[in-house]
């Protein structure tokens, strides 16, 4: 399968980059079979700058990892093009490591995945490289509300992989924030139909600031429900079930303790467990 990845300028043309042994720039684009990387020692990358993957073939699982500050992701991509914007303005800074994007010296790599990495029982929800609006890259994470509609508590938190939640607000404390709405939902989107069997939430737990959730419900996309019970703790909460097939998983009706004055709950992680089913 042919993989296309190209680092474009916010205006669309092929940014360049530069080696310390090199006199020339060279442009910031390759293509090959099954896997890609683009490397360079002398870049600068800018607010609307953009990665552009284009691929041979739909339905393709891959794994990508856009900056060496991002861990590796498995991500699914349903069609052949999937545009991945660099965010580096000072309210997304606040949500990321300091040097994500941030650097002149510089690795990305795009591959195929292989068989044993979609195969594997796994956490499904995982995606370091999500954003709070749809790229064309699942897993992608999204709510009915996030705090002031700030990256400290975008949805996409939840689902970044980093579980640390004895604090609150700039990295590394980013979480799902719900701005005290009665009705907050999360959304965690497969892109296509995955077997479920486990569900792991990780509260914020920055306690007495924070408050909590007593009981949540989980719906998922063939209508099965499962209310949970949770409790005051930082550790990883974990909630086993019959396998669900689903394309789509939502947490809802989240119900806070009465008993404590804080009017704050939120989510660190939620990670979903299970397999993927693939497409013949």
């Amino acid at each position: 399968m042919e993989i296309k990845c190209t680092l474009y300028n916010q205006n669309g043309t092929i940014k360049f980059g530069k080696n310390d042994y090199e006199e020339e720039k060279q442009l910031l684009t390759k293509k090959d079979e099954d896997f890609v990387y683009l490397s360079t020692q002398t870049v600068r990358l800018h607010e609307g700058d953009y990665f552009e993957i284009e691929l041979s073939e739909n339905h393709q699982y891959l794994v990508v990892q856009l900056d060496p500050s991002l861990a590796p992701s498995l991500i699914y991509i349903p069609n052949k093009k999937w545009r991945y914007d660099i965010r580096l303005g000072d309210e997304w800074r606040e949500a990321t490591h300091e040097s994500v994007f941030n650097v002149k010296r510089t690795y990305c790599s795009v591959r195929v995945a292989k068989q044993f990495e979609m195969d594997q029982y796994q956490d499904l929800s995982i995606n370091t490289h999500d954003l709070n609006y749809f790229t064309g890259a699942y897993p992608h994470a999204s709510a009915n509300v996030e705090t002031r509609n700030d990256a400290t508590f975008f949805a996409l938190n939840a689902i970044d992989g980093v579980y640390a939640n004895n604090s609150h607000g700039s990295y590394p404390y980013q979480s799902w924030g719900i701005n005290q709405k009665k009705d907050a939902e999360l959304k965690i989107d497969f892109g296509r139909e995955v077997l479920i069997s486990e569900v792991e939430l990780t509260l914020r737990a920055d306690f007495p600031h924070d408050n909590y959730w007593t009981q949540g419900t989980l719906v998922f996309s063939d209508g099965t429900e499962k209310t949970i019970q949770l409790k005051k703790t930082g550790k990883i909460q974990s909630f086993q079930m019959d396998s669900v097939k689903a394309n789509w998983i939502v947490l809802k009706d989240l119900l806070k303790d009465s008993t404590l004055s804080s009017p704050f709950p939120a989510l660190t992680q939620m990670s979903v467990y299970g397999k993927t089913i693939l497409l013949p």
